[in-house]
């Protein structure tokens, strides 16, 4: 008892909102020289503006109010147009912001692994730990040197909780990784002028938000439903323009292959879409991405949800281990496994997930479930270095796992497809799961892991039920006078795991339920049973027939006494 007191709560599964906004690309193709020229020269001069209003806003920090929001974008007025100022100004106070949120997190970061350490650091050198508590580090030097350790992490707190007072962020337009890669090119496997090409084009702002009631939903970027793209230049690039009002109409037309009904559906009726224009460099290709917020969905309610069975998936570093539930919590049919890869470019790897989740969705959808089960994953403490120790490995399996992105694609692929997502809480789903289902499911033809076992333990909970195949038995007999024993089933099913009654009154009742009675005159001479064993007795006929000329013989000759039926069988022979 002392040892389940010590679990920590597991909360309730709960289904996930739909998605709020949408994004497709295109590729702009057949771009002219005179295009490209014109693109880069927009994207340069614009981003240079964003540059320094991002400068301005974060030497702001906490002290910014409306009044120098409305004073930066007067100043950028000057130097664009209304439109461009303020894509440029919204676009900085967004990346502000998620700066704050990653320092935010990181304090959080550093303070779990302050703790690790002054708890580690206070027992005794060598003493063993449990699986729930860490032990005391084992050598002298280690312990050394994690004390060091420590005091480098407190004052990097200090710092961090400085800067989060102030309003203070670190912010690299381009890219912190990009900046880095400038002081170590060979390890980057990249040339300087290759690096400039990148670095360049990472920190262009080719960007403008919709606008409800404009024509086709933008002004600043005009994309016709035939694909004709314009760009609205700002009052300095005004020369470079080939239409009327300082506009550049570029030669190749875009066409979307994902959601093109929707979106040309969302301009006809002049509501608002948010274009985004950039270069891949290493590819040498230009895309143009279209956005747009959608009303919230409205989700399905759990019961609902849950009516059709379930579909649970464990996420893991190289693929997803899903399998089919019925509405009562029961396996059916065999794991299925869905892997993908992660090494590569970041491209390459979302590509891996979004093909994963493609064929996962699918499936899920040709068994006729409406909700998949998936674990609520969040590793923003167990990543850190203190908490897993020497277990190197292991901490690279759990950084390696996507969860950040999985979130991100399930929740929007899966509302297109009509399926709902339902949480869980990933406490000790791969324990008791590998306990209670992998052995039993194991066969000659079915191999069992330890994360097939972890899907239905997430299947289970998603669905209500406990992971445990059954519940304990009653504890003071065995009548069941408790109730059944089983959670698979509730009483109202047919056929569902109970109690069986004995082979004698299973056979009385199918006679009755036949509408036929079965004598004993007309049953197998030889079906003598032990009354231990089936607690009913009956009566050898060969016994009977003895009887019966024991009490005719008696009547007639007038024998008082027989001894035992064996002895007048004797003398009747």
């Amino acid at each position: 008892m002392a040892e389940k007191n010590r679990l920590r709560p597991i909360g309730d599964p709960f289904v996930v909102a739909g998605p709020s906004g949408v994004a497709i690309r295109g590729r702009l193709k057949h771009l002219t020289p005179e295009d490209e020229k014109v693109l880069r020269v927009v994207g340069e001069y614009q981003g240079r503006l964003a540059c320094r209003d991002l400068k301005v806003r974060c030497r702001a920090g906490n002290d910014h109010g409306n009044g120098q929001w409305a004073a930066r974008k007067r100043s950028l007025t000057e130097q664009s147009s209304s439109r461009i100022a303020g894509a440029i100004t919204k676009a900085t106070h967004d990346q502000w912001a998620l700066a704050r949120r990653c320092l935010l997190a990181h304090i959080h970061n550093l303070e779990a692994g302050i703790r690790t350490l002054r708890h580690r650091l206070s027992l005794p050198i060598g003493e063993k730990g449990s699986k729930r508590a860490l032990g005391g580090y084992r050598p002298k030097g280690e312990w050394f040197h994690k004390s060091r350790r420590l005091a480098c992490l407190e004052g990097r707190l200090e710092q961090a909780r400085a800067d989060w007072e102030s309003g203070r962020v670190r912010v690299v337009r381009g890219g912190r990784k990009m900046a880095r890669n400038r002081h170590n090119l060979a390890a980057a496997q990249l040339t300087e002028a290759q690096w400039r090409r990148r670095w360049e084009a990472g920190r262009w702002f080719l960007a403008a938000d919709g606008e409800s009631g404009k024509r086709w939903g933008n002004e600043t970027i005009r994309v016709t439903p035939d694909g004709e793209v314009s760009i609205k230049l700002p009052a300095p690039l005004a020369h470079l323009s080939n239409a009327r009002h300082g506009r550049y109409v570029l030669a190749s037309k875009v066409a979307f292959a994902h959601r093109g009904e929707e979106w040309r559906e969302r301009i006809s009726g002049n509501r608002a879409v948010a274009y985004r224009i950039h270069l891949d460099v290493e590819r040498g290709r230009w895309y143009l991405t279209a956005s747009w917020q959608r009303p919230a969905v409205r989700t399905i309610p759990l019961a609902s949800a849950r009516a059709e069975g379930m579909v649970g998936v464990d996420t893991n570093a190289d693929h997803f281990a899903a399998y089919r539930l019925d509405g009562h919590g029961n396996p059916a049919g065999d794991p299925r496994r869905f892997f993908f890869d992660l090494s590569g470019s970041a491209d390459h790897r979302d590509a891996q997930i979004r093909h994963a989740l493609t064929r996962l969705l699918h499936w899920a959808k040709r068994c006729g479930v409406a909700a998949i089960g998936i674990e609520n994953l969040d590793f923003a403490q167990e990543k850190t270095r203190e908490k897993h120790g020497r277990r190197k490995r292991f901490r690279q399996l759990i950084s390696g796992i996507p969860t950040g992105k999985v979130k991100a694609r399930i929740v929007s692929m899966a509302a297109e497809l009509g399926l709902a997502i339902v949480a869980v809480d990933p406490a000790y789903t791969s324990i008791w799961g590998d306990q209670y289902w992998r052995k039993p499911l194991t066969s000659k033809t079915r191999k069992m892991s330890r994360h097939d076992a972890a899907s239905i333990a997430i299947g289970r909970r998603a669905l209500g039920y406990p992971v445990r195949r059954r519940t304990a038995p009653p504890h003071d007999d065995r009548s069941d006078l408790r109730g059944h024993r089983t959670v698979q089933a509730d009483r109202v099913v047919r056929e569902r795991e109970e109690p069986r009654p004995p082979a004698t009154e299973r056979a009385h009742d199918a006679r009755r339920r036949a509408g036929t009675t079965k004598t004993r005159g007309t049953s197998a001479p030889n079906t003598v049973r032990d009354a231990r064993s089936s607690r009913t007795w009956i009566q050898d006929p060969l016994l009977d027939t003895v009887e019966e000329r024991l009490t005719t013989s008696s009547a007639s000759s007038t024998v008082s006494t027989v001894t035992s039926p064996m002895s007048a069988l004797q003398a009747m022979w």
